[in-house]
Parts: C-alpha cells; structure tokens; sequence
C-alpha cells in the first residue's frame, strides 16, 4: 500500500474509533434490560433466528486470523480489523447470553453448537484487501438490514430485550459498513476501474460468511424469518452502496461484461 494510502487508511481508522468511543460504545451487562425478559412474548422461530446470528458469529476466530493475515502491513485497516473483533465477540455473547438468560437453549445445547462450530474453517472468500472492502461493505450491510427486520419485530411484540440487543448490534453493523464503505471510496479514488471491476467480481460471488458452513443455512434462514431476500438486498443493500459510492448499475454491468472470459 503506498504512503499516501496508508495515512488516508489511518485517518480513516481514527475517525470511526473516535465516534465508537465517544457515541457508540455499549455493555453488556448494563445496558440491556435483562430483568424485562418475558417468556411470553418469544416464539420458538425467534430462538431459532437468534440461534443462527449467533452461530455466524461464533467463526469470528476465523474471520479475525484470515483478516489481520491480510492487512497485517496496513496500521489502519489492521486496527479496524482488532476494533471490529471486539465488537463482533459482543454481538455473539449477547446472543448466546438472550438464549441461555432466557432458558431458550441450554448449556448443553451450546455444547453441541460450538462443537459444530469448531469442526469447520471459515476461510476469506477474496484474495485482496480491496476485494474484501468491497466484500465487507456489503455483507455489513446485509447484516445491517436483517438486524433492523429483527429489531422491529421484537418491538412488534413487546420483546423489550430483544429489542435493545438488535438496536445496539445493528448500530455496529451500521458503523462497520461505513468503514468499509470509506475504504472503497478510497480505493476508487486511486483506480476507479479496477476497483468497479473488483465490486463487480464480488457482488457476483458474493454469500454470507454462514453459507456453506452451518447446516441448512438458507432453510432455516427462511423457517425463521431472520434472512433477506435477493429483492430486498438489492433494494436496501446493493442500490444504496452504488448511490454511496458515486457509481451506477450500468457501468456495474460494464465491469461484469470485462469480467467475463472470452468466448
């Protein structure tokens, strides 16, 4: 990464520190209204959904060994990388904390999950730094908008904890995306096509990090209600980003015409 990149990368990594420091932080402990649980007011489809987030969540291992690896000479995304930790090993720990507070799933069940877990490797679906931003801006986006169906669900029904939980991980979420978003405005600054051509490449093999990793993934996705459909991430993930980014559809499509081989 050249010099100018690397001090634009770490203004960048100090300005989200300072507002998730200073705006954003939260507790665990404190700030979510535990003693408010009310049995009543879960299904067993909620426990399923939240059960998923939290399986995703529990590769964080994996996401954070393959992700510093690959920013490891770049001092502003790899502390974003750290920060970012952090903050998913929260998201995974409230979650399993709402299930097992809640009598939803057991100590035991737990067991077997991280078992499950563990027996499988996520590994980085893209090769390069800019790729993974790119990546990155879409998948918290994704999670951003799952997060915010969820939150307004548990609102819908009086589910005042679920509620908190999902107010506060989706506003990581959110904060994530911008983070990455920030990166790809950079990164177009330098090389506006090769950096379309890579948004490109990755929007056409784009998943989430859960796909192909815990079982029924897209089944339970759909039994629970916690996925979003191709529409809706189109929609609220996909169209917003180009608007973010100064881009369009068409010349999306002209990338994804200089991506395709040969005849």
């Amino acid at each position: 990464m050249a010099v100018a990149m690397r001090e634009k990368t770490y203004r960048l990594y100090l300005d989200y520190l300072e507002t998730a420091e200073t705006k954003r932080r939260w507790n665990i402990f404190n700030d979510i209204p535990w003693d408010e649980f009310d049995l009543a007011k879960t299904t067993p489809a909620t426990a399923a959904s939240v059960e998923i987030f939290c399986a995703e969540e529990m590769y964080l291992p994996d996401y954070s060994i393959n992700g510093l690896a690959l920013v490891r000479d770049s001092f502003g995304p790899a502390w974003f990388q750290a920060a970012w930790a952090f903050e998913e090993s929260r998201h995974g720990l409230v979650f399993r904390e709402y299930l097992t507070r809640s009598g939803l799933r057991t100590e035991a069940e737990f067991a077997i999950l991280e078992a499950e877990i563990v027996a499988k490797v996520w590994k980085l679906p893209f090769a390069t730094t800019r790729q993974m931003a790119c990546y990155g801006a879409l998948q918290e986006g994704a999670t951003f908008v799952a997060y915010r169906a969820q939150r307004e669900q548990a609102r819908a029904a009086g589910d005042t904890v679920r509620e908190a939980i999902f107010h506060l991980v989706g506003r990581d979420e959110a904060a994530h995306g911008g983070f990455y978003r920030s990166m790809v405005e950079l990164e177009l600054a330098e090389d506006r096509a090769g950096t379309v051509d890579d948004l490109a490449f990755v929007l056409a093999n784009f998943k989430m990090p859960g796909d192909g990793l815990i079982a029924d993934y897209h089944a339970r996705l759909q039994a629970t209600g916690a996925g979003i459909s191709p529409r809706v991430f189109m929609q609220r993930v996909v169209l917003p980003l180009l608007t973010t980014l100064g881009t369009t559809r068409d010349e999306l499509r002209l990338a994804q015409m200089r991506l395709r081989p040969a005849a």
